[in-house]
């Protein structure tokens, strides 16, 4: 039996999920086409702060909570004809995440390289 590395899997995903700069995601947010979605665990968005305008879904509940009908999506009224920005510290568990949603089916769904270090120096409000 071979037991694939997480970088295998990492690398893996992002030769099958489109990945994005953070002044992508800073501009598809800008002119309100995307959700973004924080991926990082709660103890990271206590101690770091979050991204304005993003919605925090922990990795551990992202396909539980971003399904239409789930009582997220509905309460949050996500739009989810609009891209899915997924992001999370370093880019590592958005690509994975990202590659889970496409196998759901979503078609429209992204994940910002360099995740939120990366955002956070180039322009998104950290609140």
């Amino acid at each position: 039996m071979t037991i694939k590395s997480p970088q295998t899997l990492v690398a893996e995903a992002i030769k099958t999920v489109k990945t994005i700069s953070p002044d992508e995601a800073l501009k598809l947010n800008n002119e309100n086409k995307c959700h973004l979605i924080d991926i990082r665990e709660e103890i990271e968005l206590e101690k770091q702060g979050r991204i304005e305008n993003s919605f925090p879904i922990p990795r551990g509940m992202l396909e539980f909570s971003i399904h239409p009908e789930s009582v997220f999506v509905q309460n949050n009224n996500l739009d989810l004809s609009k891209e899915i920005v997924l992001f999370c510290a370093g880019g590592a568990r958005s690509a994975l995440a990202a590659k889970s949603l496409q196998e759901m089916g979503f078609n429209n769904v992204s994940h910002v390289e360099g995740g939120f270090g990366l955002m956070e120096q180039s322009g998104f409000k950290v609140i």
